[in-house]
């Protein structure tokens, strides 16, 4: 029977090789999620991962299995602390003794680089959660340095891209003014142990809440004319890269022009509920498709056009257990039985947006908002939360992008 499975993982390995190695010259990341009672063992997990070449992947916990069938592998590791261990995690001792259960006792056999404390905090609207989150992040921080672990693991928090009050153009990027205070204070805390800033960014958002509004080959990464940010004269033509810079621009608006940011969760579902425009098999395999062309480049974001991109792909797998609408459980790159979900179909780097970004001077044009609306998950069991929005808000524009909408 083992045998068979082997056979069975080392074909599926041979067919997605023959799309992915090619081009993937750089490290991917991609999110582990498990809410599901399908998914191959950790160690049948091993393979896939390398498959597409990432180097790195995020949990949602710590999960022994996963950690160990992953040891020796030299496949880089974040792993999660749920919201509903932030009170707890509060106390020094009890974040000591999780490290040491949960982080120290697999390296350095596995390579653990980071712990996110909690996921979207800020954006529950929950004043205990809110509070609790610093102490946590400081608590866990001061176990790894009293373990002697401060070096080689840091420590942050994912944020939803909600936090962001202003995010088109991408130079007026502009935190919300109620969080401002919370932010001010975690973002010191990444300037001082060295740790970088989580976003997790869903163009698929815009487009399901706006989609006569926004338009569909800008946010699939497909060759568009794109747009130009009057403020600086930057062209965009792809949503991610813009709100990216929307997000470095609230940062340095802060003073933290400095501070690394890592793309903790971007994706799009293969399916979807009637109302869920856009969640088809063909535009997860432009998204997914294209963007994994574009990390291979090493290319950054027109404001950042030097500095590497850090993503993390959501998700792994289709997770069946996930609640929600149906698009919550068909984010995978492959279904529970390793089979890929659909073709990514990315052995050709050419006609992809963003892989030559400009300045101004270009046929982009001023478009239409491209609207940020906040993801307000649900928590789960093991802090793993939903993505889905409930709510569209899109926040404050500037008016100069009201005025037409892009038409190619």
């Amino acid at each position: 029977m083992e045998f068979h499975r082997f056979l069975f993982y080392a074909s599926i390995i041979l067919s997605i090789s023959v799309y992915l190695f090619p081009i993937m010259a750089n490290s991917m990341g991609i999110n582990y999620g498990q809410i599901a009672d399908n998914l191959p063992s950790p160690e049948d997990v091993v393979p896939i991962v390398k498959s597409i070449g990432a180097t790195k992947v995020k949990l949602y916990d710590a999960d022994p299995k996963v950690l160990k069938a992953f040891a020796n592998t030299g496949v880089e590791f974040i792993v999660g602390l749920g919201n509903e261990y932030l009170d707890k995690i509060r106390d020094p001792a009890k974040a000591q003794a999780w490290v040491k259960q949960n982080v120290q006792s697999h390296l350095p056999a596995t390579k653990i680089t980071c712990i996110f404390v909690g996921n979207e905090v800020l954006t529950f609207n929950d004043t205990s959660l809110s509070n609790s989150l610093l102490p946590a992040m400081q608590s866990v921080h001061t176990a790894l340095v009293n373990l002697g672990l401060d070096k080689q693991v840091t420590v942050t928090t994912a944020h939803s891209l909600s936090i962001l009050e202003t995010s088109y153009p991408p130079s007026s990027g502009a935190f919300r003014e109620d969080l401002v205070d919370c932010l001010s204070e975690t973002l010191s805390f990444h300037q001082k142990t060295g740790s970088p800033f989580l976003i997790n960014a869903y163009p698929f958002f815009a487009y399901k809440g706006n989609p006569k509004q926004v338009q569909l080959d800008f946010v699939l990464f497909q060759p568009n004319q794109g747009v130009i940010d009057p403020a600086t004269n930057l062209h965009y033509d792809n949503m991610l890269y813009a709100q990216i810079d929307a997000v470095y621009n609230a940062l340095a608006s802060l003073g933290y022009k400095k501070l690394p940011v890592h793309i903790s969760e971007t994706g799009w579902p293969s399916k979807g509920d009637e109302d869920e425009v856009g969640a088809t098999p063909d535009n997860a395999k432009k998204y997914n498709g294209n963007l994994i062309k574009l990390m291979s480049k090493k290319t950054g974001t027109p404001m950042r056009p030097n500095s590497d991109l850090n993503i993390y792909v959501f998700a792994l797998f289709n997770e069946n257990m996930k609640p929600g609408p149906t698009s919550e459980r068909n984010y995978g790159l492959f279904k529970p039985d390793g089979t890929p979900a659909y073709s990514l179909g990315i052995s050709s780097t050419s006609n992809v947006a963003g892989s030559n970004t400009t300045t101004g001077g270009t046929n982009g044009k001023p478009l239409s908002p491209i609207p940020t609306p906040p993801s307000t998950p649900t928590s789960s069991s093991t802090g793993y939360l939903s993505i889905s929005p409930a709510t569209v808000s899109f926040g404050k524009v500037s008016k100069c992008w009201l005025i037409s909408v892009l038409v190619l």
